[in-house]
């Protein structure tokens, strides 16, 4: 069984439009399907407004689908209820600066959870936020330090612990080093994969930084425009890499191991309120033919070890 599922998850926000008393939708995730499994990793990938964030939060239960179901070791999210799952799942956001409250003290935010569970004792309460700021390699000089006067890096870290507060199964980590400087990235990244494997966490690492979810994760799934159009194990990549989208955002990055000529990308990415019939990418994709438009591309089950599947009936090979 996996630890976490969805299926034929859709996310749907009705905004207003530019015309007069109208709305339009914006499809901000499509037919979803993705399974984790216990102590496993998963990068998601793609470009701003794919959906990377709006697939994070379904996985938490911040944003509930507009149709699919959400399970977290079998059970659907609506049986389990906000609190039940929360206790299971914790979430790292992108800028810490704006995560945290800045009037609250360092130990009084790691607390919150605890609290808000009734979690222990308040002696034991105490006793797991200086545990959790050991852990995460916070002094405690910051116990009574408010985020303000706290490096971004320490900031990060106040953030984390705070997540890992109810010893969650499943960890989520919505772009987690891109507010921090490049000199701190390395150092969040080597505390997550510590914290991965001391705790034995299930992770969802969402990043721009391809090369970095490729290091840090075991399976990779990439978005275009609200839908995962493919998901392969992170050593095949991007060697066998199948879908052109994969393919373009890889050879965006350098690469000292496998030099590749970059895929330029012409014209933008569609509209979210209106996209493209049949294959999401093919306005932009250079292998497109009038047949891409006709219907969405059947999931493709590419074989080989792990889960590695694509849409696509041009794929690269």
């Amino acid at each position: 069984m996996s630890l976490l599922e969805l299926d034929g998850v859709h996310v749907v926000h009705r905004i207003r439009s530019a015309r007069l008393f109208g709305h339009d939708n914006v499809y901000a995730l499509t037919d979803a399907d993705l399974a984790l499994d216990a102590g496993e990793t998963v990068g998601v990938v793609g470009e701003s407004g794919c959906g990377k964030s709006t697939l994070a939060k379904v996985m938490v239960g911040l944003q509930r689908p507009t149709r699919g179901t959400v399970r977290f070791r079998g059970e659907p999210l609506e049986e389990l209820g906000a609190a039940g799952f929360g206790r299971h799942v914790g979430m790292i956001f992108q800028d810490p600066a704006t995560a945290l409250n800045r009037r609250l003290a360092v130990a009084r935010i790691i607390r919150d959870p605890l609290d808000v569970h009734r979690e222990g004792t308040p002696a034991q309460r105490a006793d797991r936020v200086r545990e959790l700021m050991s852990l995460v390699g916070l002094p405690e000089s910051v116990a009574d330090a408010v985020p303000g006067q706290l490096s971004g890096g320490q900031r990060q870290r106040v953030a984390i612990a705070r997540a890992l507060a109810l010893r969650p199964a499943l960890l989520v980590a919505d772009e987690p080093t891109s507010a921090l400087d490049v000199s701190v990235r390395a150092q969040i990244l080597n505390l997550l994969v510590d914290l991965r494997e001391r705790l034995g966490l299930a992770m969802v690492f969402i990043s721009h930084d391809i090369q970095t979810v490729k290091k840090m994760s075991d399976r990779i799934v990439t978005m275009y425009l609200g839908r995962i159009v493919e998901e392969a194990p992170a050593a095949a990549v991007p060697q066998a890499a199948h879908h052109p989208y994969m393919r373009a955002l890889f050879s965006a990055t350098p690469s000292l191991l496998h030099a590749v000529e970059p895929i330029v990308l012409t014209g933008p990415v569609p509209s979210a309120t209106a996209p493209p019939s049949g294959c999401n990418f093919r306005t932009r994709c250079w292998k497109a033919t009038e047949e891409c438009a006709a219907e969405l591309p059947a999931l493709v089950d590419a074989g080989g070890p792990g889960r590695h599947t694509y849409r696509c009936i041009h794929p690269e090979l």
